[in-house]
């Protein structure tokens, strides 16, 4: 297949899960001998700008009339079967998909959160789940100013879900959902079901597994509240109360806590902050842990980090909420703990430390778990699967329903998947 991959890069400057998830996709399609090409903007160019450039950003948020010209008349010239839209925010916009439309070639599109549905995304505000926005006019996003605490920020974003929801809803072909936690919000909030399709988002194998019993407990991620810094430090500090549990705990990542966390973890024998670890460090430190921690305080739509660490063998200890209940099975591949209570999570911090041998039959479990619903193999067929989708939709074949196997990872249905098992 021909495929354009259209994103918006975040900043370089902290991890971004979605810039991952693209760049794996985009190497997993090459690898398999599609053609993919890219239409790309970056956040990173945003600093460069003139000062009336910078101010006319936000302005372009709902609406870029030149990416529409610009995007249009490469497919024109270049004809790709598919499009694959990830991030459109904020130099992109859903311009584009009046360029594709304008083109009559299908599009896919990737949700990598909840923006369709919530402002900034995230389902949460003031450190507590939030659906105020699900399904009506996101005035109470502006209201609590819920994009970077400022109703100015939020404005755009706002703006742009109240007049491009039709667009969306009329001119993908197929949405490729994360979870099917993520899947459950959408169709409640009134996106066409038909159309969503649940693609849990693979990890390339690692190349390097867990051997022993693990050194460590790694938290790799942002350092941000959403994440469950916080928690972690609050649940840690129990732990340490009461004598530790064997083995250090390393905080590998970099965010607006980091100046916080580094205060937190300075003189203490059990706690290693190491700020942004590169790739190859990233995966030597996941072989290495007895558990990775990810303990969000927001509905994850992903958990890229866990799916990471099964591919180690190593498991997990998650927030029982969001993708996380299909990620890890309870105490089959992992632990879940209840979601921002600090005493949950160091119970199960102590008890993915206390036994070696289960934990390592935790961990072969998490490996199993990988290879049947997370490989490359499994990534690639989905994906694939996908696209004849969208490009049968746009032509008229079935009706625009999903082919047999359309890479529907998770159960179609209007309840949560739980227990069978991201992003930085």
């Amino acid at each position: 297949m021909h495929v354009l991959v259209v994103h918006n890069r975040y900043a370089s400057a902290q991890p971004s899960g979605e810039n991952k998830v693209v760049d794996q996709e985009v190497a997993l399609l090459r690898e398999a001998g599609h053609r993919v090409e890219l239409f790309e903007r970056r956040s990173d160019s945003i600093a460069a700008k003139s000062l009336p450039g910078k101010a006319a950003v936000p302005l372009l948020v709902p609406w870029n009339p030149a990416v529409r010209t610009e995007l249009a008349a490469r497919l024109r010239a270049e004809r790709p079967d598919v499009v694959h839209v990830h991030n459109v925010f904020p130099l992109l916009s859903p311009a584009v998909l009046a360029a594709c439309a304008d083109a009559g070639v299908p599009v896919v599109a990737t949700l990598h959160n909840y923006t369709q549905v919530c402002p900034p995304g995230t389902l949460r505000r003031d450190g507590r789940p939030c659906t105020e926005c699900v399904g009506v006019a996101p005035l109470p996003a502006v209201r609590h100013g819920c994009y970077r605490g400022s109703r100015l920020a939020t404005v755009p974003l706002a703006v742009s879900l109240s007049v491009n929801r039709r667009r969306w809803r009329s001119r993908v072909e197929r949405f490729f959902c994360i979870s099917a936690a993520q899947r459950d919000v959408l169709v409640g909030a009134g996106m066409p079901a038909e159309r969503l399709t649940v693609k849990h988002n693979f990890v390339p194998e690692p190349g390097i597994g867990r051997t022993g019993a693990g050194k460590h407990l790694l938290y790799l991620g942002r350092l941000a509240e959403a994440k469950g810094v916080r928690l972690l430090m609050a649940a840690w500090d129990q732990l340490a109360v009461r004598g530790g549990v064997g083995v250090p705990l390393v905080i590998a990542g970099a965010g607006p806590l980091e100046p916080e966390v580094r205060g937190w973890a300075a003189g203490r024998a059990d706690v290693r902050h190491v700020g942004l670890y590169d790739q190859e460090q990233c995966r030597q430190a996941v072989a290495g842990a007895v558990a990775v921690v990810a303990p969000s305080t927001w509905l994850e739509a992903f958990g890229l980090v866990v799916v990471e660490a099964m591919a180690a063998g190593v498991p997990a200890v998650a927030a029982g909420h969001g993708a996380f209940v299909e990620l890890v099975e309870d105490g089959v591949t992992g632990l879940l703990h209840r979601p921002g209570e600090a005493a949950s999570l160091a119970s199960c911090l102590r008890r993915i430390t206390a036994g070696p041998e289960h934990n390592q039959e935790l961990g072969r479990a998490a490996r199993r778990r990988y290879e049947q619903g997370f490989s490359p193999a499994v990534g690639l067929e989905r994906l694939v699967e996908g696209y004849r989708g969208a490009i049968a939709q746009r032509s008229g074949g079935a009706n625009g329903a999903p082919p047999a196997g359309n890479g529907h990872a998770g159960p179609r249905r209007g309840t949560r998947a739980g227990g069978n098992g991201s992003s930085q």
